[in-house]
C-alpha cells in the first residue's frame, strides 16, 4: 500500500465527519428555481439540492485537507489556504507577464512553463515594485530538495473563458514569489481531483494551447499520485468507497426524509 494505515483512517475520519455534518444540516426548499420544482416537484428539486450540495463539499471542503494528508509524509511541507505568500510584483514582471500571454493567447509562442518561469524570473526586481491583492494559495508544498509548488485546485469542468484567467495567475505567482527570492525553484500548477471523461483523457486544455500539459497540469491519477506516490489515487477511491458503504443508511435516511 501507499497510503499508510494512519492516513487512510485519517481521510476516512475527515470524509466521515464532512458528510454527516451535510446529512445533519437543515436546508429550505429549493424555492429560488420555481420552475424546476413546478416541472419536476419540491421532493426531486430538494434530492438534487442536497447532491449539489455534497459536490460542493466535497470540491471546497474536503480534496484540500486531503491532499495535505496524502502529501505530508512525502513532503517538507504541505499546507492548504497557504497564507505567507507574498504581495507585491515588479513592473517589469507584469509586462513579461503580458507578453507571454499576449503570445500564447495569438499562437505566436509554444507553452513553455520552465521558459516562461525563467523570463519572469530574470525580471521579478526591476521596474516600480507594486502593492497587489495577496494571492490565495489551495495548496502549498515544498519538496525535500527545496522545490516550492504553488497549486491552484480547480473543479472537474472549468468554464471555457476562465482558462485565460488561470494561466495568467500561475505565471503571476512566479513574479509575485520571485520579488522575494528571484533564485527561487518554483513550480505554479493547476490540479483536477478528478476526470469526468475518463476513460477518455482529459482534454479541454489542450484546445486552449495556453497551458504546457506535462509541467503545469495535473489531473486525477497525475495529481494524487503525484502527491502521495504510485497507487495513491486508487487507493482513494476505495477510502472513499468504504466510507459511502458505512454511510449508507444514514445516505438512504436523508433520501426518503426528501422525498
Amino acid at each position: 500500500m501507499t497510503l499508510s494505515k494512519q492516513q487512510t483512517d485519517e481521510i476516512a475520519e475527515l470524509l466521515t465527519r464532512q458528510i454527516r455534518r451535510k446529512l445533519t444540516q437543515r436546508k429550505a426548499e429549493p424555492s429560488e428555481m420555481p420552475f424546476h420544482v413546478r416541472l419536476l416537484g419540491k421532493d426531486r428539486m430538494a434530492v438534487f439540492s442536497f447532491v449539489q450540495s455534497i459536490n460542493t463539499t466535497i470540491g471546497q471542503d474536503i480534496f484540500e485537507p486531503i491532499a495535505v494528508i496524502v502529501a505530508r509524509p512525502r513532503f517538507r511541507q504541505a499546507i492548504s489556504q497557504y497564507k505567507k505568500f507574498n504581495d507585491t510584483i515588479s513592473a517589469d514582471a507584469q509586462y513579461v507577464i503580458q507578453q507571454l500571454m499576449n503570445d500564447l493567447t495569438t499562437a505566436r509562442i509554444a507553452p513553455n512553463k520552465e521558459d516562461e518561469t525563467k523570463r519572469i524570473l530574470a525580471v521579478v526586481r526591476s521596474g516600480e515594485i507594486q502593492k497587489i491583492k495577496r494571492p490565495r494559495i489551495d495548496l502549498f508544498l515544498e519538496s525535500k530538495n527545496g522545490i516550492e509548488y504553488y497549486i491552484d485546485m480547480k473543479t472537474a469542468k472549468p468554464n471555457a473563458p476562465q482558462f485565460v484567467a488561470f494561466k495568467r495567475t500561475l505565471l503571476e505567482w512566479v513574479g509575485i514569489r520571485g520579488v522575494v527570492d528571484p533564485e527561487v525553484e518554483i513550480r505554479t500548477m493547476l490540479a483536477i481531483p478528478y476526470n469526468p471523461y475518463e476513460p477518455e483523457p482529459y482534454q479541454r486544455w489542450t484546445l486552449q494551447g495556453l497551458f504546457d500539459l506535462k509541467n503545469e497540469i495535473l489531473v486525477a491519477v497525475e495529481f494524487w499520485d503525484f502527491l502521495g506516490g504510485t497507487g495513491t489515487y486508487e487507493e482513494l477511491l476505495d477510502v472513499f468507497e468504504k466510507v459511502g458503504i458505512a454511510l449508507r443508511p444514514e445516505i438512504d435516511a436523508k433520501f426518503a426524509k426528501l422525498s
